[in-house]
């Protein structure tokens, strides 16, 4: 079986030990991180990705992505069937299961999680256009122009509130080989904010089975050509509904 992953470059280290192990053919096309800052732009730029599939030499497309703000929500399979782990997040294929996840979402609220790729990708940003909303990168003045000073002033306090909502750090670690450094600098912005600072295993597991192929049903959403990604409000997190 040969497929096509395309996947956040923050899991760049992890898909390339698993490519490595894999049964099938993977060919690899990595996002830049700040497309998570910007869900409509990171929808149209993984489509035109799946769009630009060669059919003729792929079995199946493969996303490194959970729902992610509802990025992948409306994501079309053309030729071949579209695959997609079952996460509101890439935390959860840290993790190894949406259900150590929300274990320890719930028994730790407030935490900001990190990982190597997710601290070594920090500068790698995209632009937020104006179908994107008012974003984390806009400036107080481009909102002034845009919003007037009133709503202005209530956007860009909101944005920074969100800092406010956390109040631990967790780092995953990996076991990659720039664990160490990225593992500190996790630590430091953890102090810097004023959070608890803790760290957990990862687990491969998950990243792992995206890439062998034999998808379960309860892991993982296969969308039939044809259909689209619609978001759910169950366990399944997403579903596959017919038409474009």
């Amino acid at each position: 079986m040969r497929i096509k992953v395309i996947a956040c470059e923050v899991l760049f280290r992890e898909l390339c030990l698993a490519a490595a192990q894999a049964p099938t053919t993977i060919d690899l096309q990595l996002m830049i991180r700040g497309l998570h800052d910007n869900p409509v732009t990171l929808r149209e730029q993984v489509q035109a990705q799946i769009d630009s599939t060669d059919e003729s030499e792929t079995d199946a497309v493969v996303l490194g992505y959970g729902l992610c703000s509802n990025g992948v929500a409306g994501l079309v399979a053309r030729g071949r069937p579209l695959v997609i782990p079952r996460a509101h997040d890439c935390i959860t294929l840290f993790m190894g299961s949406k259900e150590r996840y929300s274990q320890h979402f719930f028994a730790h609220p407030g935490t900001y999680y990190f990982t190597s790729g997710w601290v070594e990708r920090a500068g790698s940003r995209t632009p937020r256009l104006p179908k994107d909303g008012a974003g984390l990168d806009a400036s107080y003045e481009e909102m002034v122009a845009k919003y007037g000073e009133d709503n202005a002033k209530y956007l860009w306090e909101f944005q920074a509130s969100w800092i406010k909502n956390y109040t631990a750090a967790t780092y995953i670690d990996m076991g990659s080989t720039g664990d160490d450094k990225y593992r500190e600098q996790a630590r430091q912005v953890a102090a810097e904010r004023g959070w608890e600072f803790t760290e957990i295993k990862g687990d491969m597991s998950l990243i792992a089975r995206m890439l062998a192929g034999g998808w379960d049903e309860e892991d993982f959403l296969v969308v039939p050509p044809g259909h689209h990604v619609v978001q759910a409000v169950d366990e399944g997190i997403m579903r596959a509904e017919a038409g474009e």
